[in-house]
């Protein structure tokens, strides 16, 4: 795997299993072979720190069918308000459709309190094993567990866990390498490079951007939109650093070459805008500015790469 197409991720450190809480049955989800999953909590939380970006986390279903079932690569636990997060994952929330998606929701709240932010864990390169090999829940699973229990890879529990695990995925084309690089007794981490789907790109460049606007600082979510700089389709990655949040309007005009950022960080407007369509003034006073908002993490910045391919396409 190319390695622009991600940063390299901890895989193994700690291992969490959890119900799951979704309508799709499992042989659903795995006939979708999502590219990445949304697990989420209809109540706001935000104190999940269980799992490091790189961790396994793994699927469990309901009681009495006490197995787990598969898994995916933790990336994140974020809120996100109810829309953004059917607009980013859509099906791959585990339910077939909106409605549903709401009324799984009304079913833990007052609908007063239904535009209140979900606790979302995004999860990349899911997996789902068939039925036998699917494994038992560990021995000190409790039937009252609800939002999950971690499992360090040190413990007794944990090496049990990480060693069926390990044999069920020695076999698979993406973590064959990173398995076959692991000490039989786990110890170091072991290393994997997995991609972000779509809507992982979309909710880690949202949180980088600090839910803001990266030209104007507008920070009304639903305006926002989270864009490639070096097109998906032109082979840019699903990467934040090639990931600017936009207003819509400015989205548009950056995707069809009117604005451009510059390596320096300094936005660019075309005058084609004036000469094309009568009309610009507010674009124009953008002009030369340095964006208004940057990750705060510089690993997290547009790549000068992107940058350049897009000033290529700048109508300048």
């Amino acid at each position: 795997m190319p390695a622009t197409e991600s940063a390299l991720r901890k895989f193994g450190d700690n291992i969490r299993a959890r119900r799951e809480a979704q309508d799709l049955p499992q042989e659903q989800l795995a006939e979708r072979k999502p590219d990445e999953v949304n697990f989420w909590r209809p109540r706001s939380q935000l104190d999940f720190k269980a799992l490091k970006p790189g961790d396994l986390f793994l699927f469990k279903l309901h009681s009495p069918l006490d197995f787990i079932v598969g898994g995916g690569v933790f990336v994140r636990h974020t809120l996100l308000p109810l829309q953004l997060a059917w607009q980013s994952f859509g099906v791959k929330n585990g339910v077939p459709d909106y409605e549903t998606f709401e009324r799984r929701i009304l079913e833990h709240r007052l609908p007063t309190e239904l535009t209140r932010q979900l606790g979302c864990t995004i999860l990349v390169e899911p997996f789902f094993w068939p039925r036998e090999s699917w494994i038992p829940v560990p021995t000190d699973w409790k039937k009252n567990i609800v939002t999950g229990k971690g499992y360090p890879v040190s413990s007794p529990a944990g090496a049990a866990l990480w060693a069926e695990v390990r044999a069920r995925l020695a076999n698979d084309p993406l973590f064959a390498a990173a398995i076959a690089d692991a000490p039989e007794r786990y110890g170091a981490p072991v290393m994997i490079r997995p991609h972000l789907g779509q809507g992982a790109f979309r909710v880690e460049v949202t949180d980088a951007y600090s839910r803001r606007c990266a030209i104007t600082g507008e920070k009304t979510l639903p305006a926002l939109e989270a864009g490639h700089i070096r097109p998906y389709a032109k082979a840019g990655p699903h990467e934040i650093r090639n990931g600017l949040l936009l207003r819509s309007d400015l989205h548009n005009l950056f995707d069809l070459g009117y604005i451009t950022v510059t390596p320096d960080y300094r936005v660019r407007v075309s005058r084609r805008i004036r000469e094309e369509f009568e009309n610009g003034r507010h674009y124009y006073d953008l002009d030369k500015q340095l964006l208004a908002v940057l990750p705060k993490l510089e690993a997290a910045r547009p790549a000068p790469e992107f940058l350049e391919w897009h000033h290529s396409i700048f109508k300048g």
